[in-house]
């Protein structure tokens, strides 16, 4: 199963969502597809689709989960890589009016950086992303990983 985290931004993430229809259809994602909408809304008979689940369910999910789709929040990004998941992130855009600025580019870039995740810049990049992951081996995330908690919190502080 694929679980794809869209967050709890008030703004649609439509263009993911369309880029994984396509990969289905396509048969590059033959599993199951699960996603945390949030409050995108999108109609699919190939995805299940919920908007929020409790914490407790949507961790299930996470560690049944072979891998993640996400948005570039640094908390779906984060919690997936504490459950020990391979991770593709993809920023929200402000130029599709999915976010109100451009700082998730930024967060993807640095845990791509890092070796963390693979991190894309573009919904067109996710075909490659995903025949990467079988053999990507990320970097083990380090919970107590200063510098890392230090970037991030100075970017946070900028925006």
């Amino acid at each position: 199963m694929v679980l794809v985290l869209l967050g709890t931004q008030n703004n649609s993430f439509h263009r993911l969502l369309e880029k994984i229809e396509q990969l289905l259809q396509k048969g590059t994602i033959k599993e199951e597809v699960m996603v945390q909408a949030g409050y995108t809304k999108y109609e699919s008979q190939n995805m299940k689709i919920f908007d929020f689940i409790p914490k407790e369910e949507l961790e299930k999910l996470q560690e049944k989960a072979s891998f993640v789709i996400t948005h570039g929040g640094v908390g779906s990004i984060l919690l997936s890589l504490k459950k020990d998941k391979k991770v593709i992130a993809v920023p929200r855009l402000h130029e599709y009016k999915e976010h109100v600025n451009d700082h998730q580019k930024e967060i993807v870039e640095l845990f791509n950086e890092k070796g963390y995740i693979i991190g894309i810049q573009k919904v067109d990049e996710l075909e490659q992303a995903i025949q990467k992951i079988k053999q990507f081996q990320p970097k083990k995330y380090q919970q107590n990983n200063e510098k890392m908690l230090k970037i991030i919190e100075d970017f946070i502080d900028k925006i």
